[in-house]
């Protein structure tokens, strides 16, 4: 049988995983303040118009160009005024919550995977401190 069929347990599970999302209160808020965000024109064009001069500044820099003074201190002056606005504040918010749950849930699937078995949090603890529980800390792993 195949793990990631539709009708697989792991597939149910999954399925199961994701609704208990959804029900979650917090994970409600944090999607109404991504609507809220989505609804606001003048707060996505704010984050759209930072976000685009954030990228032309990177792109600047990979290509081994300098950043003048006032190109940084414009992009942070407009980049300041995005985090003033409350809508486009809550939206930056949410989004860093939700990005970090993912990140947590796909960490905890991905040591099922590689350790074979349910992680337990000592294994959380060992990745966090370097240690790879193969000879100790230290190791070439």
């Amino acid at each position: 049988m195949n793990l990631i069929a539709d009708d697989s347990a792991v597939m149910e599970k999954t399925k199961e995983l994701c609704a208990a999302i959804t029900e979650e209160p917090e994970f409600k808020e944090l999607l109404g303040k991504v609507e809220r965000f989505l609804d606001d024109e003048p707060a996505r064009t704010q984050f759209e118009s930072v976000h685009e001069r954030g990228e032309m500044l990177q792109q600047k820099q990979n290509v081994g160009l300098d950043l003048s003074d006032v190109e940084v201190k414009e992009f942070e002056a407009a980049r300041a005024a995005l985090l003033e606005n409350p809508i486009a504040k809550e939206f930056l918010d949410a989004q860093q919550h939700l990005q970090t749950v993912q990140m947590a849930i796909g960490k905890y699937v991905g040591m099922t995977l590689e350790l074979g078995r349910v992680p337990k949090e000592e294994d959380f603890q060992s990745e966090e401190s370097g240690c790879c529980n193969e000879g100790g800390c230290g190791c070439s792993h």
